[in-house]
């Protein structure tokens, strides 16, 4: 699913009514008929519900009074009420206050904040507000008299639930950062696809539940524009891996992953990446690690295999595996490659995981943790021109990988990544809430799944070994596809794992008993003509 700024959105409803002729009348028909659709589903029993509809005098404005209508057809009476002159209305706002003047329902006038004075004891008396104030055209910090009204929304109605008409009024559409004050709803509405602002935190945690509704906009107004590059994963990237295997398969056909990594006292970071490997379904997984601690990875679990490398006197991977062709008899047959996890950056290792990197371009290859970390003021070494190079930092990473702060890269997470991938022609997963996969061509995918329990140790390297294992199975496939499909997963079970022990105990070898789980289809329900993406 697309992800839309507000300039992007307003073509797409361009092309709507000029190329395929939907009036835009229509479309604001669609959407308010979508809003109460939703408040219908949520609030099942209406005729018990004091329901008030604030407008403003935009085409947000118009879709609420269209709300308005569509109760008013089924029986019930809302409140409406209009924050704004109607002299000011205009287009189909302007048309759509008409009707409810024409049909007896007149909205009543509030201009100013004396005016919402006088008004606050009816509206407390409401069980549900409708907030149709402000949409997506909003480009800086509200003001004035709407800025009054929000203060106060949120200061003495907050125990009135809120639906949003397309954006909670106050929040800027096109980005995850706040601008000033805004509204929290409980539900919020919007239509074609989502904005940035309902994806991107800290914003969307003023949304709530959020439901992306058909207003009648063909398909290819959004997936033809080369301008829109941000796509939010849903559960149909693991459509493919449901697929039941063919009766006549064998492990051959799955791929073999080398994972190389670990080393002394961080032994369990390369064991994660090739138990995730396995769970994910490779068949065949070989761990070369220092010979110190093979014993500690081979105990893991006897369906790892393991490969002793050569290591230093501080029990880190040593340069030494290059001799006699040691590490390149390891590295043959072997369909995918995985470096980092454990691995640490002393100068020796340093050099071994820079020489790996640049020798086996044949191979996929992931970059991971200190894998990364072994390209601090070389970054320019990590390009992947003419190959699958899927690098996956965390902020942290990210920060030494490109000489900026954690916090610039934080600021503007979207910006980074995607130059990043698009300059090193790389796949580059940059970690954290709201994983990003950026492909180099400059598409980027947003994930939707994942909960706060999975910072914990471990969770990166499990990570790594999904993303290596898919690769494997999946060698004809996209590798954005590939690599998105891992991370939707790898949050996915994560969430199954909060579920059954809770955000608090959650660790990574929780999240690889939950992949199977995980992968289950979710049950089909019906949401009349709503489709939800689920809470920020």
């Amino acid at each position: 699913m697309k992800i839309l700024t507000a300039r992007q959105m307003r073509e797409v409803d361009r092309l709507t009514t000029e190329k395929f002729g939907v009036p835009s009348l229509v479309l604001m028909e669609n959407a308010g008929r979508n809003v109460f659709h939703l408040i219908q589903q949520k609030f099942p029993v209406l005729q018990q519900e004091q329901i008030a509809i604030l407008c403003g005098k935009g085409n947000n404005g118009g879709d609420g009074f269209v709300v308005a209508r569509q109760l008013l057809m089924r029986g019930y009476r809302p409140r409406v009420f209009l924050l704004a002159d109607p002299a000011s209305l205009k287009g189909d706002a302007k048309v759509n206050y008409e009707i409810l003047v024409k049909a007896g329902w007149p909205p009543a006038v509030v201009r100013d904040f004396k005016d919402w004075a006088a008004i606050r004891s009816e509206l407390l008396t409401s069980t549900l507000l409708v907030d149709a104030l402000l949409g997506t055209g909003l480009e800086g910090p509200v003001e004035g008299f709407y800025l009054e009204v929000i203060r106060d929304l949120n200061a003495h109605f907050a125990h009135i639930p809120i639906i949003a008409v397309d954006m909670p009024s106050g929040l800027p559409s096109d980005t995850g950062q706040a601008l000033g004050e805004s509204l929290k709803a409980r539900y919020t509405v919007t239509f074609t696809a989502p904005k940035w602002s309902h994806i991107f935190p800290p914003n969307c945690e003023r949304v709530g539940e959020l439901f992306v509704t058909p207003i009648g906009t063909p398909a290819s107004t959004v997936e033809e524009d080369p301008s829109i590059f941000l796509n939010l994963l849903g559960d149909e990237i693991l459509t493919g891996l449901r697929a039941k295997r063919h009766v006549s398969s064998h492990k051959g056909n799955y791929g073999h992953v080398l994972v190389v990594g670990g080393s002394r006292g961080m032994s369990g970071a390369a064991a994660l990446a090739a138990m995730g490997a396995l769970s994910a379904g490779t068949a065949l997984v070989t761990a070369a690690v220092p010979s110190s601690i093979l014993p500690l990875v081979a105990g893991v679990a006897p369906v790892l295999m393991t490969e002793p490398l050569p290591e230093n006197d501080h029990g880190t991977i040593s340069t030494r595996a290059f001799d006699n062709e040691r590490f390149a008899r390891m590295a043959e047959g072997k369909s995918v490659l995985a470096i980092g996890p454990g691995i640490t950056t002393h100068p020796d290792t340093v050099e071994f995981v820079r020489r790996v990197v640049r020798e086996y371009s044949q191979l996929p290859v992931v970059v991971d943790a200190d894998g990364l970390n072994a390209f601090t003021g070389a970054a320019e070494l990590l390009q992947g021109e003419g190959r699958k190079l899927i690098l996956t930092p965390h902020p942290g990473e990210m920060a030494r990988l490109t000489g900026l702060s954690t916090k610039e890269i934080q600021s503007k997470r979207v910006e980074v990544v995607r130059e990043f991938a698009v300059e090193h022609k790389a796949y580059v997963v940059l970690k954290g809430y709201r994983t990003l996969i950026a492909e180099p061509g400059g598409q980027l995918y947003v994930n939707s799944t994942g909960n706060p329990g999975m910072a914990t140790a471990g969770t990166g390297d499990v990570l790594a070994g999904i993303i290596a294992g898919l690769l494997a199975q999946y060698p004809e496939m996209p590798v954005e596809r590939v690599v998105s499909t891992a991370v939707y997963w790898h949050g996915a079970a994560g969430d199954v794992a909060a579920a059954r022990k809770g955000e608090l105990s959650l660790l990574s070898t929780d999240l690889i008993d939950a992949l199977p789980e995980a992968l289950r289809a979710p049950e089909e329900t019906s949401r009349n003509e709503t489709a939800g993406t689920g809470r920020c």
